[in-house]
């Protein structure tokens, strides 16, 4: 696979210009040239880690939510989970020669374990699985130090810092069991030369699902509604005193890779506008399919939107990106579902705009940091639809994401 990487990426570079060639193509055809090649040099980077430490034993250390409340295995509410093989571009879901659980179990706890502790020790690895992952004193930090490999989740990050990689000389390899590694110090893991993977796709749609969810919920005034019937009460006037239908509405995503895609796709039947900004223009073929509006500037598409859902990473450019001024620009009245990352919203920015009514409503599952403590303000603000982080880790999605760290 990855000769075939190489391959690729060596015959993208030998293109030729030809009269009709513009500065444009040039520097994606050199673009693809380096995404090609550097993933192929990560391909035969993490083969070469995995087959040394597969000579002499590894240790692996994994963080990953505590256990449910009330025991593991937990009671099912169903028996099996549609099988998908394939992604809406065609790439294909993970394939490892064999697993150890059947897709539909709760793998992303203690005990699931991801489904990879009778694959490890049968191969003579140590495998630590612990949810203790803060501080000097945690588990995670203690049994690092000694690591090869290590396995965190963007729902319950253990944060590979800077320092916690320099006290762990043999660290080779950081997976992320999910889609997300900003809780990866990436500059220090390109200074200690520590791979990082993540598993490409595994859960993007049932993010895009839980982002549909929460803007329908947030719209319709559902959270309301429900704890009104679930109290004893049928006060209809005031569950629908903040109710709106979403048809008509002009809708715009942050970003429109995978996820934001997704959504868009999603959306469309519901006869809304639909807006997107992002640095790559889509194909247009797929604008003109869900007839979408193109806005170069996140400034601009957010004036014209009644709600938006943020879709991108969290890198320099986005952190607190939607602050007081960009939240002030939108339509008073507008609603925000951010499943990316916490910090791409400055938490603060976001209470006052609730507060003062600038916001009709906010949802999404991430915070800053995670878990957030019990006063974090998103608890309690108000018309909120928060949840914790769990867009990407539905069982469904659990089974994709365990076979991709195999």
């Amino acid at each position: 696979g990855a000769v075939g990487v190489l391959l690729g990426a060596f015959g993208a570079h030998s293109l030729k210009a030809s009269p009709s060639t513009t500065p444009k193509d040039l520097e994606v055809w050199t673009t693809a040239t380096q995404y090609l090649f550097y993933h192929a040099l990560a391909i035969v980077a993490v083969n070469a880690h995995a087959a040394a430490a597969a000579r002499r034993g590894a240790k692996v250390v994994c963080a990953l939510y505590p256990d449910p409340s009330t025991g593991y295995p937990p009671r099912y509410a169903r028996d099996s989970v549609p099988a998908v093989t394939r992604y809406p571009d065609g790439q294909t879901t993970p394939t490892p020669e064999a697993i150890d659980f059947t897709p539909g179990e709760l793998l992303g706890c203690v005990s699931g374990g991801l489904g990879l502790r009778a694959y490890l020790e049968a191969g003579g690895h140590q495998f630590v699985v612990t949810s203790d992952k803060d501080g000097p004193d945690s588990e995670f930090e203690r049994e690092m130090r000694d690591a090869d490999v290590v396995i965190s989740q963007p729902f319950w990050p253990a944060y590979i810092t800077r320092a916690r990689m320099e006290a762990a000389p043999n660290l080779k390899l950081a997976i992320t069991a999910g889609i997300g590694s900003d809780h990866v110090d990436l500059q220090a893991a390109i200074e200690r030369r520590v791979d990082v993977a993540e598993v490409t796709f595994c859960n993007s749609i049932s993010v895009a699902e839980h982002v549909v969810m929460q803007m329908l919920a947030l719209v319709r005034n559902y959270i309301p509604s429900y704890k009104i019937i679930s109290s004893g009460g049928w006060h209809i006037a005031d569950c629908v005193q903040r109710a709106y239908d979403i048809e008509g509405m002009h809708v715009g995503t942050v970003a429109a890779g995978r996820i934001g895609l997704a959504v868009l796709r999603r959306l469309k039947p519901f006869d809304v506008h639909l807006h997107y900004t992002d640095r790559h223009r889509l194909p247009s073929d797929v604008e003109r399919e869900l007839n979408l509006t193109y806005h170069e500037r996140v400034e601009d598409m957010v004036k014209v939107c009644d709600a938006v859902t943020i879709n991108c990473p969290l890198h320099p450019e986005t952190e607190h990106l939607f602050d007081d001024a960009l939240i002030g620009s939108m339509k008073r009245g507008a609603y925000i579902v951010n499943t990316a990352r916490g910090k791409i919203c400055d938490r603060d920015a976001v209470v006052r705009a609730l507060e003062s009514g600038q916001l009709a409503g906010y949802a999404g599952d991430v915070h800053f940091p995670q878990p957030p403590p019990s006063d974090h303000p998103w608890r309690t603000m108000p018309n909120h639809a928060m949840t914790p982080h769990t867009s990407g880790t539905t069982l469904s999605a659990q089974g994709r994401y365990a076979a991709g760290g195999r």
